[in-house]
């Protein structure tokens, strides 16, 4: 490697820290909004028309596989 490649890779490196930071400091009551904004969501995504899926530009397939998620997956 080179210099420019080993500075990149300590860059992103910390990105990555910082993100797991945030993510694990995350308060419980904000988890659990975070969680129930998404089962609520997807359960609506379940129940769109056609129609309504275009308008938000996903095909029945798309919504199908995002609304059957479970609610603790990003």
């Amino acid at each position: 490697m080179n210099g420019m490649s080993d500075v990149r890779l300590a860059l992103h490196g910390q990105e990555l820290e910082a993100a797991q930071e945030r993510t694990l400091s995350m308060p419980a009551d904000n988890r659990w909004s975070l969680f129930w904004r998404r089962r609520h969501t997807r359960k609506a995504l379940l129940t769109l028309t056609r129609e309504q899926l275009r308008d938000v530009g996903l095909t029945a397939e798309q919504a199908r596989h995002e609304g059957l998620k479970p609610f603790w997956r990003d």
